[in-house]
């Protein structure tokens, strides 16, 4: 049997492995949604649409909020999160309307 210490690191060792791995899944996750607003915005610019659209972005919200409750993640951060999002996307959707 090994010492306190030593089953602390591993137990340490294996939930910073299992972090690392979920890191990897956001970046991933995040990408394939960036390459999903890349087309909303250059469709939007072909057909000159507005960047934004403030009550799509208040339904994704209150969506998030919702979602991040059932999964026991406090709200408040996810809306900051996807508010940050939106706002790099509609930057995004204005380089390519000008």
């Amino acid at each position: 049997m090994s010492d306190p210490a030593t089953r602390a690191a591993d137990l340490l060792k294996e939930h910073r492995e299992s972090i690392d791995r979920l890191d990897a899944i956001l970046v991933f996750t995040l990408a394939e949604r960036f390459k999903h607003t890349q087309s909303v915005g250059r469709l939007k610019a072909t057909h000159e649409l507005p960047p934004s659209d403030p009550a799509r972005e208040e339904q994704q919200i209150t969506r998030l909020k919702d979602l991040a409750k059932k999964a026991d993640l406090d709200p408040a951060f996810a809306e900051n999160f996807l508010n940050f999002i939106i706002q790099e996307v509609i930057k995004h959707h204005e380089k390519h309307q000008s």
